[in-house]
């Protein structure tokens, strides 16, 4: 890809073909689930290369992958960054009660949150 070109546009899957085995399966790896956690700190989303982790780049574009297939984040190009956002209000809708409770682990994990 030469450096002008637009990158190729991201799959998000509508959330009514996800599974709640998907999502689980998703949030089982500690990688991800922090990138969840640190979202549902930040609603308006961050960078993809400023999560709190510490995995190679090309790692971590994996684990990204996983949760935009999970249905759990929507990413888009913003100038020259990858936003990533949770699918919140989605979620919510299709799974109720499944960030309320990866909310409450990161007050009982880090009672400063």
């Amino acid at each position: 890809m030469m450096p002008h070109e637009p990158r190729p546009a991201l799959s998000h899957p509508p959330l009514e073909d996800v599974s709640i085995t998907e999502v689980f399966a998703a949030l089982g790896d500690p990688t991800r689930l922090a990138i969840v956690q640190t979202l549902l700190l930040e609603p308006d989303g961050r960078a993809c290369g400023t999560f709190p982790v510490s995995v190679a780049a090309s790692t971590l574009s994996h684990h990204f992958k996983v949760l935009r297939t999970a249905g759990l984040i929507h990413q888009e190009d913003r100038g020259t960054k990858r936003w990533t956002t949770l699918r919140s209000e989605q979620l919510e809708q299709r799974f109720p009660a499944v960030l309320s409770a990866l909310r409450d682990s990161i007050s009982t994990k880090n009672p400063a949150h």
